[in-house]
């Protein structure tokens, strides 16, 4: 079972700014990512106040590109709905690993953290909960949170505006920085055979299922990953 760590309202505990600082790599990794939806969105038919309105409001990047692929493909509103659903069920994987740290905040803090829970924020604060020292929780997951949701809203802007001006941006292969960031996410937290081994699982079985319509391959991918490691982690446990 993962140890909590601390957690503090002292002054030198790690906060809002620690978090901020620690989440500037993803920032940079994030950028292209919002560009890209920022150009994508005028070509699927959002205006430009829909698409920041998406970014401000539904905040989930990859939601926000399905969404915005299915629209272009005249996909029905319940389609949309039930794929951008089944692709961000991962986050209910996350708070359930965040639980043990949130458990004891308020129901605002806890309402407030789970709309900014992202991917990039996720790594950012579980693997500094992982690290010896005190930590404010909730301080350093909104300074953490608050850094990508401006960047992510700032580029999406950039990605507007682009879209208008500089034709075929979208088609720059700008999406190659964001995988980089994703595999620099996970890469630091694969610490056992069993979590190495629930990741490659997971990725082949995503390539494998590329086709499967609504994105559901990814629930397949999420249930082979766990069932290895699971699998594993029981296999190293002293008898």
């Amino acid at each position: 079972m993962t140890k909590s760590a601390p957690i503090s309202t002292h002054p030198a505990a790690a906060g809002f700014l620690a978090g901020a600082r620690d989440t500037l790599p993803m920032l940079v990794g994030a950028a292209p990512f919002g560009v890209i939806f920022g150009t994508l969105a005028g070509p699927a038919g959002l205006a430009p106040w829909a698409a920041l309105a998406m970014s401000l409001f539904v905040y989930a990047g990859s939601s926000q590109f399905i969404a915005v692929t299915l629209l272009s493909g005249g996909a029905s509103i319940p389609v949309i709905v039930a794929t951008t659903f089944v692709v961000n069920v991962r986050h209910a994987l996350y708070s359930a690993s965040l639980l043990p740290h949130v458990a004891g905040l308020p129901r605002g803090w806890r309402m407030l953290l789970a709309f900014f829970l992202t991917d990039e924020t996720y790594a950012v604060v579980y693997h500094r909960l992982q690290e010896p020292g005190v930590v404010n929780v909730q301080r350093y997951f909104l300074g953490s949170a608050l850094a990508m949701y401006g960047n992510w809203f700032t580029w999406t802007l950039v990605g507007v505006l682009l879209g208008r001006s500089v034709p075929g941006i979208e088609r720059w292969g700008l999406e190659f920085a964001m995988v980089a960031t994703f595999v620099g996410i996970v890469v630091p937290l694969l610490n056992n055979r069993a979590q190495l081994a629930a990741a490659l699982a997971a990725g082949l079985t995503a390539l494998v299922t590329t086709a499967v319509p609504y994105k559901l391959g990814l629930m397949v991918a999420v249930c082979v990953g766990i069932a290895v490691g699971v699998l594993l982690e029981r296999k190293d446990e002293p008898a």
